[in-house]
């Protein structure tokens, strides 16, 4: 069995990806594969799993962040936002998830930015890596997400990048913050066609990634091969990748923004 026979060979979720991408089937056929992941294999048992109160079970005191990685599945396989699984999951989410959900104001740490406490799911919180993921599930899945973008642009840094230790003190981009919201970013271009300023914030926010071809310190040339807080190396690839960059997403996230390969992506 070839790799593309074996690909064919597996779940809805993957094998309309593969035929869209190598098989070149027609598109009709794309479509037809493409609107199952709604009823069978990992996209139904997803939905399936869903509570009533719109969130994934897996972290009972925070079961926002199991919510947000199942949508980021779902999106992943392609699941059609105009279903009706797709409308009712999300519309359970919008209605009912919210941050912090599970905990109550005496819980709270005193010494931290707790405004996004009970705050609505898609109205995110105040970390750009999270909110760049938010940004992501909510425009795939049609919901207004121009405040939580409007936020975003007002973060990004001197250097093109975004961090979410910005608001400890930090002055320099993180690759892992700016994937996750360059990705939210493109995401949100495609669904609402965007606006110049959503594009120049994007434009340079890949451009931090450039200069330093992908996986390199901008001042030295040396190869990065995990950020300081450790993790997996960023030439293991993963997925799901989660928050964290590694070089394979960033050449994801390039091929799917359509950006010309010049030499900085060469040795990536």
């Amino acid at each position: 069995m070839s790799v593309i026979e074996w690909l064919l060979s597996s779940d809805p979720a993957i094998r309309w990806q593969a035929m869209r991408d190598l098989s070149l089937a027609p598109a009709a056929e794309v479509a037809a594969e493409r609107a199952k992941i709604a009823t069978h294999g990992w996209g139904a048992t997803l939905l399936a799993a869903q509570s009533e109160d719109g969130t994934w079970h897996g972290d009972p005191r925070f079961p926002e962040w199991p919510t947000l990685r199942t949508l980021l599945l779902l999106h992943d396989m392609g699941l059609d936002p105009a279903s009706e699984q797709a409308r009712r999951a999300v519309g359970r989410v919008r209605e009912n998830v919210k941050w912090l959900m599970n905990i109550t104001q005496d819980e709270l740490p005193k010494d931290e930015d707790i405004s996004w406490w009970h705050k609505p799911f898609f109205a995110g919180e105040v970390e750009p890596c999270i909110n760049g993921r938010v940004v992501t599930v909510g425009a795939y899945f049609e919901v207004d997400m121009h405040p939580v973008v409007d936020r975003l642009l007002g973060e990004q840094m001197a250097d093109g990048g975004w961090n979410c230790d910005q608001e400890i003190g930090s002055t320099r981009g993180s690759f892992h913050t700016t994937i996750n919201v360059l990705e939210g970013l493109l995401e949100f271009e495609r669904a609402t066609g965007g606006s110049p300023a959503v594009k120049a914030a994007r434009v340079r926010g890949q451009e931090y990634l450039l200069s330093r071809q992908l996986f390199k310190r901008l001042a030295t040339g040396e190869p990065i091969e995990h950020d300081r807080k450790g993790g997996p190396v960023w030439t293991q690839f993963s997925y799901p990748a989660g928050w964290r960059y590694d070089i394979l997403r960033g050449l994801d996230y390039l091929r799917h923004a359509g950006v010309t390969p010049d030499s900085r992506m060469a040795e990536a």
